[in-house]
């Protein structure tokens, strides 16, 4: 499992805002390159966007869905990137001195998979989304202020 923590200056609201817009997430998810299509209803749980991630000649197409959604404290989603196993995302948003501090868990989504990705992968996920997670702050702060 990958855990991340950051503190953003904006209300938890704000923050969940940010998630709640699919196609924010081309520009703050690291790999992510463009959001095709997403369900008007996004985050409602088992709404999904599709996008493309990766370099060429590298590309990715598929599609990130909801699996839980409790604004603006909790989003969980289900990221497909085949021919990669599934990820399940989670990012738990907590009030924390004037802004919020929001903490980002990534696992393989099957147990055994999870465990195979040892320690070594587990840093290249948690490397990756400390950058994800700097840009969502600067992202969340820019259009808080």
């Amino acid at each position: 499992m990958a855990r991340n923590e950051a503190f953003v200056a904006a209300s938890p609201q704000a923050v969940f805002e940010e998630l709640s817009d699919p196609t924010g997430y081309q520009h703050w998810v690291v790999g992510s390159r463009e959001v095709h299509q997403a369900d008007t209803t996004w985050p409602t749980p088992g709404t999904a966007f599709a996008y493309t991630a990766g370099i060429p000649p590298l590309r990715i197409r598929d599609r990130t869905i909801v699996q839980e959604a409790s604004p603006p404290a909790r989003l969980v989603l289900r990221i497909r990137a085949r021919p990669l196993p599934d990820a399940r995302v989670t990012f738990e948003l907590e009030p924390d001195d004037g802004g919020t501090r929001v903490t980002m868990i990534e696992d393989v989504a099957h147990p055994v998979l999870n465990l195979l990705a040892g320690p070594l992968g587990h840093l290249a996920v948690r490397l990756r989304n400390r950058e994800t997670l700097r840009r969502l702050k600067a992202r969340v702060e820019r259009t808080a202020h």
